[in-house]
């Protein structure tokens, strides 16, 4: 199986990152991961794991958590979704993306596994998740980092038995799949907390908390709440570098820096910390040094991530009303300019009038767009007529390409062109912006 070849079978499974519509309790099934991954002998077992979960801040979390591990002298496998450009992005080991060929040779091996499957057809992130578990399992790692894709209780990373999980905050998000109200959310997001074990809570509204730990108690579980046994403070933004202060379970990590921008982001970093520091609950202790040292060199792209300047060109992922406003919230404290461009393209299932009511009044002119994925992309002109009368600088456009070509005409060198709404859009937007960085 060539590479092409791997694509095209991945393809050939019904991809629900790229869908919409679809019944969330039929369609996720953890008994038909079960069965996949006992086909090909188990590989998730016998290797110490982290899981991520929530809404906000789950890759970024999951970023610190690998960078820090990595620091300490670990061989750290990572596992995220979805891609910004390629495919390769989603699995990688010490920031080394599996190369194409493994990607081709291992599926070829998970083909074997599904023709065993008959009609019962696994869906593509659970054929990709399952390639994850081979990879990490035939390097050897130490430990393996998995982000949740979807949800929890029934994410196809679940069926795996993690030393420590991490529920990041949460907010509204894909409501036809997950729940109507926050406490509905949370319960499904807080799925992935295991009998006995440690889960550590970002900051979380009252009615998420609640949820997680109803369900915390109920599995003998012990929460470690950030805010509450791990506090942190920002202290100032310098250049393009937090610097901030937290407060752990096992440790003071004064004047810590990042280069991952925005408030929400030293809250994500204080999270990873809290991770980091309750695996000595099984024995794996982490010094100071690997913890400041990971955070510092920590990268995660798409993520108010600097790609140009003069103008100013900035990309973000933030696809939901709480993500929306970190990043208005960023934009401002971070940044100086004249004018703000916006590039906003986003999918039919996100709350389109929640992202911009926060977007809206930061921008000063407007480029509505689409991603190039079927099905799931907001038509523009649909785009245009939610901003209705909110603004009268609004310029649509059919692509990304077009979004971006127009954004460089319109801007001036003192303004900022900020790209966002969905990472799909994002992901199109950097790979013409920076073709050989891929999702690094």
């Amino acid at each position: 199986m060539t590479y092409p070849q791997a694509l095209q079978y991945l393809e050939s499974f019904t991809n629900y990152e790229k869908e919409d519509g679809y019944n969330y309790n039929q369609s996720f099934r953890l008994d038909r991961m079960e069965k996949l991954v006992s086909l090909l002998g188990d590989p998730h077992k016998n290797i110490k794991s982290i899981h991520i979960g929530g809404t906000k801040g789950k890759g970024s979390t999951s970023a610190f958590a690998q960078s820090i591990l990595k620091n300490a002298g670990f061989r750290v496998g990572l596992y995220t979704s979805p891609h910004l450009v390629s495919f390769t992005e989603r699995i990688r080991i010490n920031d080394a993306l599996i190369s194409e060929a493994d990607v081709a040779r291992l599926l070829k091996k998970i083909k074997k596994a599904v023709d065993m499957m008959d009609d019962d057809r696994p869906t593509f992130f659970e054929v990709y998740t399952a390639l994850a578990y081979l990879y990490f399992k035939e390097k050897k790692v130490d430990f393996a980092v998995y982000e949740v894709g979807l949800g929890g209780r029934l994410d196809a990373t679940n069926v795996i038995e993690p030393l420590v999980s991490a529920i990041t905050p949460i907010s509204y998000e894909h409501t036809d799949k997950l729940g109507r109200t926050i406490r509905e959310i949370a319960a499904e997001k807080a799925g992935i907390i295991k009998n006995g074990a440690v889960c550590v809570v970002a900051p979380q509204k009252k009615e998420a908390f609640a949820s997680i730990e109803r369900i915390a108690k109920k599995r003998g579980a012990r929460l470690v709440v950030v805010g509450r046994d791990i506090k942190f403070k920002e202290i100032a933004v310098q250049g393009e570098k937090e610097i901030f202060t937290v407060s752990g379970i096992a440790g003071e990590y004064p004047m810590l820096e990042t280069e991952l921008l925005g408030s929400h982001q030293v809250l994500n970093a204080a999270t990873a910390i809290g991770i980091i520091e309750s695996l000595r609950f099984a024995g794996v202790m982490v010094s100071p040094d690997a913890i400041r040292e990971g955070i510092a060199s920590a990268r995660w792209a798409g993520r108010l991530e600097i790609v140009a300047r003069r103008p100013h060109i900035v990309l973000d992922g933030a696809q939901n009303k709480a993500s929306a406003n970190a990043l208005a919230e960023a934009v401002k404290k971070i940044f100086k300019y004249k004018k703000l461009v916006l590039v906003f393209g986003v999918s039919k299932d996100k709350d389109i009038k929640g992202v911009l009511g926060q977007l809206l009044p930061i921008s000063d002119s407007i480029i509505v767009t689409k991603a190039k994925i079927v099905g799931r992309a907001m038509d523009p002109d649909k785009i245009k007529k939610y901003i209705g009368l909110k603004h009268k600088n609004i310029i649509v456009t059919s692509n990304v390409k077009e979004a971006i070509k127009k954004a460089g005409k319109h801007a001036r060198p003192d303004d900022l062109i900020l790209v966002t709404g969905s990472l799909f859009v994002v992901g199109e937007a950097r790979s013409l912006l920076c073709p050989d960085k891929m999702g690094v």
